[in-house]
């Protein structure tokens, strides 16, 4: 993670530096706002540095991210993110420019938040004996930001394109819309993955299932954060199709995300199979609840943290 100081000006890289590994391993964002001091996400909780980061140093961190060619950003400044090697995200903050109702991009940027990607593999491997009985189930976790979700689906995702010793390794596809999941840079996925992965990088979630089924026949698909009316039915289709899907939602539990009416469809049809709830009780990737398809509570040690 260290290797971040090369894309931040030398006097932010400077203060960072001075950090120790131990605070290093717990650093999930580090957020640069000019005119303000540095913030650091540490296990959930908000850390300001001394130094405030001034406005040329948010021109030097810009012009390093686009390698100093903004047209080279003109997709991404749209999305207000920008995804770096190792598969870290840059959130953008700053000017919005707005054309006949839709944002075009970004100008005068003052914020930048980089989202640490934590690459945890073999976190996933306690939820075998329930994921995984002679084909994976269709599964739906739960979780607040910042829980682990994209962490341990990232996992299952390699588990599910390498397999293991009981587990035959399946074609699995992955719709990356906000690029978090793979981390690609020019469409390489920057974490590990077996040989029958396949990602959709920065694509929309309902159109990439639909691409994904056509274009590459997966067995199994992984989707983050889902949410939308048209995310629903993507996954309907993807049911039908045959395909086995494991996908994250926001929502603090399996309660809290039963009353989004966008779901209704899934719950009458049933399509789930395992339903885990994330918390940051112990930090995150704390595991609260696990559920079958009827809702019943699968026995499972509490508590435990697995990112």
């Amino acid at each position: 993670m260290r290797s971040l100081l090369d894309i931040l000006p030398h006097s932010i890289g400077q203060e960072l530096s001075l950090l120790q590994e131990e605070e290093w391993a717990q650093i999930e964002e580090i957020r640069i706002r000019t005119d303000r001091p540095i913030e650091l996400m540490q296990g959930g909780k908000p850390r300001f540095l001394s130094y405030h980061t001034t406005g040329e140093d948010a021109s030097q961190l810009l012009g390093r991210l686009s390698n100093y060619s903004m047209y080279t950003l003109e997709e991404e400044l749209k999305q207000g993110y920008i995804t770096i090697f190792g598969g870290h995200r840059v959130g953008l903050a700053g000017k919005v420019i707005v054309e006949n109702g839709f944002v075009k991009g970004l100008r005068d940027i003052s914020s930048f938040n980089i989202r640490i990607a934590k690459e945890k593999i073999g976190i996933a491997l306690p939820f075998l004996p329930y994921l995984y009985e002679e084909r994976w189930h269709n599964t739906l976790i739960i979780g607040p930001p910042q829980t682990g979700k994209t962490t341990l689906l990232r996992d299952i995702a390699r588990l599910a394109s390498t397999g293991t010793k009981a587990i035959p390794p399946r074609k699995t596809g992955i719709i990356d819309e906000r690029s978090e999941i793979a981390g690609c840079i020019r469409g390489v996925p920057q974490h590990h993955f077996g040989h029958r992965i396949d990602v959709l990088d920065a694509c929309p979630k309902a159109e990439g299932l639909m691409m994904m089924i056509r274009s590459m026949s997966p067995e199994v698909m992984i989707i983050d954060e889902i949410g939308k009316s048209e995310d629903v039915q993507a996954l309907l289709e993807a049911i039908h199709a045959g395909v086995n899907i494991i996908v994250s939602a926001h929502g603090y539990s399996l309660e809290d995300v039963y009353k989004r009416p966008s779901f209704k469809p899934l719950w009458e049809l049933r399509v789930f199979e395992r339903y885990i709830e994330l918390n940051r009780n112990n930090g995150p990737g704390t595991i609260g609840r696990m559920y079958d398809q009827d809702g019943h509570e699968v026995k499972w040690r509490r508590g435990v943290d697995v990112c």
